[in-house]
C-alpha cells in the first residue's frame, strides 16, 4: 500500500510540474502560448550597423511578446544571398530579412529607386520612403509577392573604392565594378563608362583580392564592415544613391501569428528602425576616419557630370516600372 501511495504521488508530482512549464523554457510563460522561434537572416557581418539593428528588434520583439516570440538572427549571408532570402520570405522558411534593391525583381516598381542620382540627398529620400510613396511600395511589394515590408531602414549614400585615384568620369572609363543584380544601376553605370558587374556581396572581398573586379559601390558602415580598406586603397564620395533597406517579413509567418503578436513585431519594427537610423547618423562619421586611419585615400569628384549622365537612363526604366511613382518621387524633391 505505501508503495502504491509513492507511485501515486510521483505521478501527481509529475502532472503538475508540467502544468507548470517545468521544461523551463522562457515562452511557456503565464499565456499558456506555444513558444515560437523565428529566423532573421543578412548578406552583413556582425559588426555592421545592421546586425545591430537586428539584435535591436530581436530584443524587442522578445519583450513585446512576453518571451513568446524568439528572433533568430543569421548574419553572413547564412541562409542565403538577398535573393535567396527573398524567395524564402516568398515561400515561408525564411521569416525576416534585410534586404535593398534585390526586392526589385520581385516587385518592378521598387526598381525605381535604384535608379543613380535619383534622390538629390537624405532629406528627399526620407520624403519618400517615410511618407506615401513609401507606403504604396511597400503595399505593391505585399500584392504582388506575398512579402510584407515592416520599414524602411537608412543606409547613407553610396561611395565609389577602387585600386586608383578617381577624380573624374575619364577615371571610371571601362573600369570593372561589381554592382548588385538591379538592372537600373548596371545601366546607369555603363551610361558612365564603367564596366558593371553583378554579383552577391558575399563575393566581393574575394573578387577585389584576385582581381577578378577592380571597384565596388557601397554606403561607408558596408565599406567598413566588409573591411574593404584590406583590398582597396581609394574611396571616392559620389553620393550616387541614398540608400535605405526594407525590413521585410513573410507574410505567411505574418498570418500565423496572433493580433498581439502582429501588433508587437509592428511596434518593435518602428523602434529598431529609429534605432539603427540614429546609429548610421551617430557612426558613419567615425567610420569614414577610420577607413582614412587604415589607410583608404579619399577624393571628391564633381559629380554634376555623371549624374547629368546617370539620369539619362531614368526614362527607360520609369516608363517600365512606373512613370507615375517616379514622377511622384522627383516632385517630392522639389
Amino acid at each position: 500500500m505505501k508503495r502504491l501511495s509513492l507511485v501515486l504521488l510521483l505521478v501527481f508530482s509529475l502532472v503538475a510540474m508540467a502544468g507548470c512549464g517545468g521544461t523551463g523554457t522562457k515562452s511557456d510563460t503565464a499565456s499558456g502560448k506555444k513558444p515560437i522561434t523565428l529566423k532573421l537572416g543578412h548578406i552583413q557581418s556582425e559588426s555592421d550597423l545592421w546586425h545591430k539593428g537586428a539584435q535591436k528588434f530581436a530584443e524587442l520583439v522578445a519583450k513585446k511578446t512576453n518571451g513568446e516570440v524568439t528572433v533568430q538572427i543569421f548574419p553572413n549571408s547564412t541562409i542565403g544571398n538577398d535573393r535567396d532570402m527573398t524567395e524564402g520570405l516568398q515561400m515561408g522558411s525564411v521569416d525576416f530579412a534585410l534586404v535593398a534593391g534585390v526586392l526589385g525583381n520581385f516587385e518592378p516598381s521598387l526598381q525605381i529607386m535604384e535608379m543613380p542620382y535619383l534622390f538629390k540627398n537624405e532629406e528627399h529620400l526620407r520624403k519618400v520612403i517615410y511618407g506615401p510613396i513609401g507606403d504604396d511600395l511597400l503595399g505593391k511589394l505585399l500584392s504582388s509577392s506575398n512579402i510584407r515590408g515592416l520599414s524602411f531602414w537608412e543606409r547613407g549614400p553610396r561611395q565609389l573604392t577602387t585600386n586608383k585615384p578617381v577624380n573624374s568620369l575619364e577615371d571610371i572609363k571601362g573600369i570593372k565594378i561589381r554592382v548588385p543584380e538591379i538592372p537600373p544601376m548596371v545601366t546607369a553605370w555603363k551610361a558612365m563608362g564603367a564596366n558593371p558587374t553583378p554579383m552577391a556581396w558575399g563575393e566581393v572581398y574575394t573578387a577585389l583580392q584576385q582581381n577578378v573586379i577592380e571597384a565596388q559601390e557601397n554606403p561607408v558602415p558596408y565599406i567598413h564592415a566588409g573591411k574593404i580598406y584590406e583590398v582597396q586603397k581609394y574611396i571616392a564620395m559620389t553620393n550616387h544613391k541614398y540608400e535605405y533597406v526594407v525590413m521585410a517579413m513573410s507574410n505567411k509567418t505574418w498570418e500565423k501569428l496572433t493580433p498581439d503578436q502582429q501588433k508587437a513585431i509592428s511596434e518593435a519594427a518602428k523602434e529598431a528602425t529609429q534605432y539603427e537610423n540614429k546609429l548610421v547618423a551617430d557612426k558613419t562619421n567615425d567610420l569614414f576616419n577610420d577607413l582614412q586611419a587604415k589607410g583608404m585615400k579619399v577624393t571628391k569628384p564633381d559629380t554634376a557630370e555623371w549624374a547629368k549622365i546617370a539620369q539619362t537612363t531614368h526614362k527607360e526604366f520609369a516608363e517600365k516600372y512606373g512613370i507615375d511613382i517616379y514622377n511622384r518621387i522627383i516632385e517630392a524633391g522639389k
